[in-house]
């Protein structure tokens, strides 16, 4: 999906991918609630009000592992990548493109730190229909994938995307989770960011009410606010 015009668009693939010969007749200029529709799987033109139904038209099995990449990967790395898709029965790998704007926001200046100097963002994906299918077959090659990704791709920490949530990075325990354990997969996603956040949720939510798998955890009460404030200076 590109968000602005075809015109634009044929602009852009001219200039960084002539390979491909797009032309006026391979897109679709639409707004962005029939973008939504299109996205969630439905045939193109159907009516956005098929939204309220609450249809799910994917209702496969998945597991996903994500990635940010800093510098270029070699084709040498990338033919060993392709030559891993042909091992799954159902595998997609995904290249997001960063640049442009996102160069000119620091890694601080949001939650979201995965900004300046970000090449792009890379998902793996298997996904099967049937619940008594063999899952460790797929799981296990995302994680494959994964790690012969390792030396390609971002380092201490090794990024990941939060929207594409990965247990494999580390879990909350219920409520007793810690901010040491949390910090396991919360630098993954948000860097150094990830203290500052758990200091807006000892603010907000110091009884962690709401929470999941991988949500931000508070700092123990027991702490005091003094300590709360060095543990988190040190840190950001």
């Amino acid at each position: 999906m590109f968000l602005g015009d075809a015109n634009r668009l044929l602009q852009v693939m001219k200039h960084s991918f002539p390979e491909l010969g797009l032309t006026r007749q391979d897109c679709i200029e639409t707004n962005w609630i029939n973008s939504t529709v299109y996205m969630s799987g439905f045939a193109n033109n159907t009516p956005p009000e098929v939204l309220l139904q609450r249809i799910n038209m994917d209702r496969a099995y998945f597991k996903g592992k994500s990635d940010y990449a800093r510098k270029p990967i070699p084709e040498k790395a990338l033919e060993g990548l392709w030559e891993k898709l042909f091992e799954a029965e159902s595998p997609l790998v995904v290249f997001t493109p960063y640049g442009g704007m996102m160069n000119q926001i620091s890694e601080s200046q949001t939650p979201f730190p995965h900004r300046n100097g970000t090449k792009f963002m890379i998902l793996y994906w298997s996904s099967w229909q049937d619940a008594t299918e063999n899952v460790a077959k797929h799981i296990n090659w995302t994680r494959k994938v994964y790690s012969y990704m390792t030396p390609y791709v971002s380092k201490n920490p090794r990024e990941a995307y939060a929207n594409y949530r990965d247990l494999d990075l580390g879990m909350n325990r219920n409520s007793k989770t810690s901010f040491v354990e949390a910090s396991a997969f919360g630098t993954n996603y948000f860097k150094d960011n990830f203290y500052r956040l758990v200091h807006v949720k000892t603010k907000v939510d110091p009884d962690n009410f709401f929470r999941h798998e991988q949500s931000i955890p508070p700092l123990p009460q027991q702490m005091g606010l003094r300590n709360e404030v060095e543990f988190i200076s040190s840190k950001a």
